[in-house]
């Protein structure tokens, strides 16, 4: 079996040094750059499983990087940063990262989440990438949804995941336990923020009044609920 890509995307020498040499040793590929223009053009040789992106880059806003590569890449997105204020992991969270690690960092716990987030449960089910559901269909393999008129809305990697749950488990109680299970990460606030995004977005591309909302159904203290009757093809 290949062992899965990680790209990491920092400009200090010896933050590559550390994360290439730790990722390594626990079974990863790696690839590392220094500059933005780099990083992306080896994206259109290879596309990774995870990429580590930087917020402070020399040569772009890394910000608008994240987005971009949320939204054209199917790998996982996880930013290391030292900005540690909430807004600015809040900002990546919104804009389709995965997962937001501030600096200083643990290497074993980086090791710990890009692990976490390879844990997919998209290869553990045998649906197609196309759902249909309350007008909307969703391809999970070009990353949009469509609406009755054609118009197509694209969607994160990790809005995905989170849409991908629910379509496969419609009219259940899906609980945050069971989402962190199920969708990797460590377990607690960070955890509850990045679902808290994530779903608010998807209810905004669904047409959702956040105020009353009828698909993604919120069941205080206890979970969700996604309510639509579902197909596969």
């Amino acid at each position: 079996m290949t062992q899965p890509l990680v790209t990491i995307l920092d400009d200090e020498p010896e933050i590559r040094r550390i994360l290439t040499d730790v990722l390594e040793d626990a079974g990863f590929r790696t690839q590392s750059f220094s500059r933005a223009r780099e990083f992306e053009a080896a994206l259109n040789r290879v596309t990774p499983d995870v990429c580590l992106v930087d917020l402070s880059l020399p040569d772009t806003d890394g910000l608008a990087l994240v987005h971009r590569l949320a939204l054209e890449q199917g790998a996982a997105v996880i930013i290391i940063s030292g900005r540690a204020q909430v807004q600015d992991r809040v900002t990546g969270l919104e804009l389709g990262a995965d997962d937001y690690i501030t600096k200083p960092f643990d290497p074993a716990e980086v090791v710990a989440r890009i692990r976490a987030r390879l844990r997919n449960p998209r290869s553990q089910t045998s649906h197609s990438d196309t759902a249909i559901f309350n007008g909307w269909i969703a391809h999970f393999d070009r990353y949009v949804l469509e609406d009755g008129a054609g118009v197509e809305t694209p969607f994160s990697h990790a809005e995905g995941e989170v849409l991908r749950l629910f379509l496969e488990s419609p009219k259940r109680l899906i609980s945050r336990a069971q989402m962190q299970e199920s969708l990797g990460g460590a377990a607690g606030d960070s955890f509850d923020r990045a679902m808290d995004v994530r779903i608010s977005r998807l209810r905004t591309k669904l047409g959702e009044d956040p105020k009353n909302p009828r698909v993604i159904k919120t069941i205080y203290g206890a979970g969700y609920i996604f309510l639509g009757d579902v197909s596969w093809k």
